[in-house]
């Protein structure tokens, strides 16, 4: 008998399988890529998809005794611009089966929980899925944006956008499949996803609506949406795919075994980030990045330090346009803040670079900033006595190398959090705002849909969520053709020209001028541009771009409302006091 259990016990883990769940976005028969090439669809119209996201849950397979699996507590994410297509799901019993259950979209305990729960890398963080209402509350569990142009239209008119977000309880989207497959040790299930079915079923006229859902109450676009989504997947086949290896996460290894821990912590709401596992946070790493941050020897000539162009007294932003750089000269962009970049997943505007300690680097040896020789600056602290003992204290040597100096610059930089401003403190019921500012947060978090009723700024499309910002890349609208070439630097894709970086809205009244370039003085000049300034690029982001010619439209007093709440955001703490 015990040797009979040990047996069971020693092979019920190899029974357990991986079912992969791998989705074909297609415009009717043909592969479809996102963003797309431009469709035509029954109607004669000319339609570009550049989004289509959603979250998969609540799968459960049908034994052919009737018996039920259910996968509860575990969850995808696709993402079709990525290429992230395929969710795989764990603690599957080998066998045969006789069907297939999933959701697009998740349960309701899991709608409502808080974000900051999940962890690093889970799909339900917010960080990776870029699905969540923030504050707000609960996930869009199916974003489809882009852009169309009417049969009729000539080629070189201007695009409308398209912008369908799926979501709410009553939005769940259950998708059912009878059909005999069998779940090996590695089994993936191939889904057809005909998009041209789903955009078969808004007309797509300006101004009636047609053009966009938020799924609120009375929406009855939303729900004919959910159909057309449930008609829309199609069951290709079961295939033996290929199982994860076990342990594939690759070991880290530490910058050094120096330094005293120093705990990071994470504001109530916000999701968990993704922190380097190779450079823990220290007391003495901190200390010695704050001391870097302010030395000038980091620059040619010894003129200049990061804090020039990131004034602490300015939630560590620049005050001119064009940040100039050691030379003197001005450089082509304004100078970014620094706070929160613990949840950045790039940095710069055009998200050039992956880490913090990549763009502290880059910054410091750039012709157009800080135009350092690194030889020479190792060179000029490794004289310095003082300098070389914070070294020793926070890698365990007092060895200088410019690895070094990214790593505490990183370690200081990721410390900068804002998340104490008047508005947080409003939420936490130890504040109040006046009827203006409630306004402008009304506005900020309502979509422009006049059609229903809704004339918001939809400023929580890109802004939304407690850190303001979705770290996308977008085309605002700022000129026809981009002087710079945005995104596009980075990937070399024509698709990114013109597109950077959201910035986050936090501490905004003390971060201008604005845009990549400062070309906004103002708050004021900001609002009137979203409101009646954009331009209607080839690049423009899907939710601009359904907006009217003649722009929002919104009056004088709902501007000075929103701006009133945009200044709410300021966190006193990086503002000069």
């Amino acid at each position: 008998m015990r040797r009979a259990v040990l047996l069971l016990l020693f092979l019920s883990p190899l029974s357990a399988a991986e079912l992969t769940l791998e989705f074909q976005p297609r415009w009717q028969a043909e592969a479809l890529t996102v963003p797309s090439a431009p469709v035509v669809d029954a109607a004669g119209r000319s339609l570009r998809i550049t989004r289509f996201s959603a979250l998969v849950s609540g799968v459960a397979l049908l034994r052919p005794d009737g018996a039920v699996v259910r996968l509860d507590g575990q969850y995808g994410f696709i993402d079709a611009a990525t290429g992230r297509l395929a969710a795989t799901f764990g603690g599957v019993p080998a066998g045969d089966y006789a069907g297939i259950e999933f959701q697009f979209g998740v349960p309701p305990a899991a709608n409502h929980a808080d974000p900051g729960a999940w962890a690093v890398g889970h799909p339900l963080n917010p960080l990776v899925n870029g699905l969540h209402w923030g504050w707000q509350g609960g996930y869009v569990f199916l974003a489809l944006e882009g852009r169309w142009r009417a049969a009729d239209a000539a080629a070189a008119a201007p695009e409308r956008g398209f912008s369908y977000h799926l979501a709410t309880d009553a939005r769940l989207m259950t998708l059912r499949f009878t059909v005999n497959f069998r779940v090996t040790r590695a089994t993936t299930v191939a889904l057809a996803l005909d998009l041209a079915r789903v955009l078969a079923v808004p007309r797509l006229a300006a101004g009636d609506g047609s053009e966009t859902t938020h799924s609120g109450d009375g929406d009855d676009l939303a729900p004919r949406l959910v159909t057309a989504v449930e008609r829309s997947v199609f069951w290709l086949e079961a295939k033996p795919g290929e199982a994860r290896p076990a342990g594939a996460v690759a070991a880290v290894r530490p910058s050094s075994g120096a330094g005293t821990p120093l705990t990071f912590t994470v504001p109530p709401g916000f999701p968990q980030p993704a922190l380097p596992a190779d450079n823990p946070l220290t007391v003495e790493g901190v200390a010695l990045g704050r001391s870097l941050f302010r030395d000038r020897r980091l620059s040619a000539g010894g003129g200049q330090s990061c804090a020039d162009c990131h004034d602490p007294a300015r939630a560590f932003s620049d005050s001119a346009a064009l940040s100039r750089g050691a030379d003197g000269r001005p450089g082509t962009r304004n100078a970014m803040p620094l706070f929160n970049l613990a949840w950045s997943p790039a940095y710069a505007w055009d998200g050039g670079k992956a880490r913090v300690r990549d763009q502290a680097l880059a910054a410091m040896t750039s012709p157009a900033e800080m135009h350092a020789d690194p030889a020479a600056v190792v060179a000029a602290l490794a004289r310095d006595a003082g300098a070389t003992a914070e070294f020793r204290a926070a890698f365990g040597s007092p060895e200088v190398t410019p690895e070094r100096i990214g790593l505490a610059l990183e370690q200081y930089l990721l410390t900068i959090v804002s998340a104490d401003s008047r508005f947080d403190r409003a939420r936490r019921g130890e504040a109040a705002l006046t009827a203006e500012e409630q306004r402008g947060l009304e506005l900020f978090a309502m979509e422009y849909d006049p059609a229903r009723g809704r004339r918001g700024a939809d400023c929580f499309h890109c802004h939304g969520g407690l850190l303001f910002s979705d770290y996308g890349y977008k085309d605002n609208g700022l000129d026809l053709v981009a002087a710079d070439a945005g995104r596009a630097k980075a990937t070399g894709r024509a698709g990114d020209a013109g597109k950077f970086k959201t910035p986050s809205l936090r501490n905004v009244a003390v971060t201008g001028p604005y845009m990549h370039d400062g070309r906004f003085a103002t708050l004021e000049e900001v609002v009137a541009h979203y409101d009646h300034g954009v331009r209607r690029n080839a690049n423009l982001d899907p939710n601009l771009a359904k907006h009217p010619d003649e722009g929002l439209q919104l009056g004088a007093a709902d501007q000075a409302a929103l701006v009133a709440f945009l200044r709410t955001l300021t966190d006193e703490k990086w503002a000069g006091n």
